[in-house]
């Protein structure tokens, strides 16, 4: 029988799993400058959310439980500056971000989830830690999304169920939570 925190754990990563999918379904619709589309000035293309979002990950999750989430090298400031990367580049620091916050959370135990860390010298329990992370990551996901139906309007492939679609999901057979397949 798993423990609360192991069960925990490994639907957290089942879930980050899922929205990591999602962002890359994304992609995956969308060309080298549409990834770089700026809806208006107030906003961020897909790809600078993607530079914050490694930024916020690799800070965040390397050394966590030595060192604090906020490191000295990162320039947040500059995750916000318009690159001319690639689609690949994107996806690369997309893969370099998560696979920092992946491998830090799987080797973790229950017992980590009540240790004490660090983000910008405030203490949080690592399981806040998580949690706060399990909101930004999906937030900005949604944010991903949001952007890539703008830019492809009829030609979205939709990544959920379609509207008007409920009634005849719900009755479907087979796995009616994505997340599960992790």
């Amino acid at each position: 029988m798993s423990t609360i925190g192991a069960t925990y754990l490994q639907t957290a990563i089942k879930r980050l799993r899922y929205y990591k999918e999602l962002g890359e379904k994304t992609f995956g619709q969308l060309t080298d400058a549409e990834l770089h589309f700026m809806p208006n000035a107030a906003s961020n293309s897909i790809a600078v959310i993607v530079q914050h979002m490694a930024g916020n990950m690799l800070s965040r999750w390397t050394n966590f439980l030595t060192e604090d989430g906020e490191k000295p090298w990162r320039q947040r400031d500059e995750e916000f500056e318009v690159h001319d990367y690639s689609k690949q580049q994107i996806i690369e620091l997309w893969e370099k971000g998560w696979a920092c916050f992946l491998d830090a959370l799987t080797p973790l135990t229950e017992d980590d989830l009540l240790k004490t860390i660090y983000i910008r010298e405030e203490p949080l329990l690592v399981i806040d830690a998580i949690n706060r992370q399990l909101a930004h990551y999906p937030y900005h996901v949604g944010q991903i999304i949001y952007i890539g139906k703008l830019i492809k309007d009829s030609g979205w492939q939709s990544l959920s169920i379609e509207k008007g679609k409920s009634e005849a999901y719900n009755k479907s057979d087979g796995l009616k939570d994505p997340a599960k397949r992790f």
